[in-house]
């Protein structure tokens, strides 16, 4: 098998931590543990994981400064797996700290001001089965090619990570968009939705299509979940996963799931891929979080009769782009 179950691992990584590592806690079932539990590797499976770090900075101190939080992020990570990351808010600092953790992994991402400035819509993948093809980057307002463009009611800027990648295990290709949607503009969110199918619409059609992120609404009831899955063009993978584990909400506030909650982060995709299992990864060190948002971490199975891809289009900016 790939890997253990997803508690297994997590107990794994605290331990090879040192001997003061932290207990671990896991707000789960042992039973949906086994869920993300491949059961053959003849058919190479893709991990998925969109992830909210919480930008650092003065208003977290201790015990959520970015310093603590980094590390339980990383062993998070390394233990949850996956082959892909969309990481939101993360600083230009926060993404070097989190890479410095992780050396099985190289990002891409641009700052939503422009260069390093700002949060990024950073894509983190795993240089040894993808190959990024092209990316770009693109702001959600009326005037999507410039840096830090305001226009739609938002409060702060909002932006799109792009990335085509080529599969290495596969040999096929797909696109991943990574964004981070305003919580306070239903107006923003709606026509930001849009944007992003317009330029969806743009890809070659016969990739799938993944778009991580934080919508900063409920999947349930939310207008940009209407305009991207209420069409048809995308789907949700946490509906449509064949197993997962119990539904709680994202956006925490480091106080853990305590009751129900909406999901405010999601993961959606096109095309031929399939979700065999989703997680809401609550995950914590002594009471601590890697961030107040829990990653969301899904499973996708390639189906017959996509296509094989084997074409380069052309390589885009390469600013932000980490080795």
């Amino acid at each position: 098998m790939r890997r253990l179950s997803l508690l297994l691992r997590l107990i794994c990584a605290a331990s090879v931590a040192g001997s003061s590592a932290p207990a671990l806690e896991h707000e789960q079932d042992d039973r949906h543990a086994e869920s993300l539990t491949p059961t053959t590797d003849e058919a190479p499976t893709l991990d998925v994981m969109t992830f909210n770090l919480r930008v650092g900075g003065r208003q977290d101190c201790p015990p959520h400064a970015w310093p603590q939080r980094c590390q339980i992020a990383s062993r998070l990570i390394q233990a949850s797996d996956p082959d892909i990351i969309g990481t939101q808010e993360g600083t230009y600092g926060q993404l070097r700290d989190l890479r410095s953790h992780l050396q099985d992994y190289d990002w891409i991402g641009l700052g939503r001001g422009g260069g390093s400035r700002g949060e990024f819509m950073a894509v983190f993948y795993r240089p040894t089965r993808l190959e990024p093809v092209e990316f770009d980057h693109f702001w959600l307002s009326d005037a999507p090619t410039t840096a830090a463009s305001i226009t739609w009611g938002n409060r702060w800027v909002r932006m799109v990570t792009w990335v085509r990648f080529h599969d290495r295990r596969t040999d096929r290709g797909f696109y991943v968009l990574n964004t981070h949607l305003d919580y306070t503009s239903a107006q923003s969110r709606e026509q930001s939705a849009q944007l992003i199918l317009d330029r969806v619409r743009t890809f070659d059609p016969q990739l799938p299509v993944l778009i991580t992120g934080d919508f900063g609404e409920p999947a349930s009831s939310g207008i940009a979940h209407r305009r991207l899955v209420g069409t048809g063009e995308f789907r949700d993978t946490w509906r449509e996963a064949i197993t997962k584990g119990p539904e709680v909400g994202t956006f925490h506030r480091y106080r853990g799931a305590v009751g129900g909650g909406e999901r405010i982060d999601w993961m959606l995709v096109r095309g031929a891929m399939r979700t065999l299992r989703a997680e809401i990864v609550t995950y914590a060190e002594n009471g601590e979080y890697p961030s107040d948002h829990y990653p969301v971490i899904a499973q996708l199975e390639w189906q017959s009769g996509d296509r094989r891809d084997h074409g380069v289009h052309g390589q885009g900016e390469s600013s932000g782009h980490e080795r």
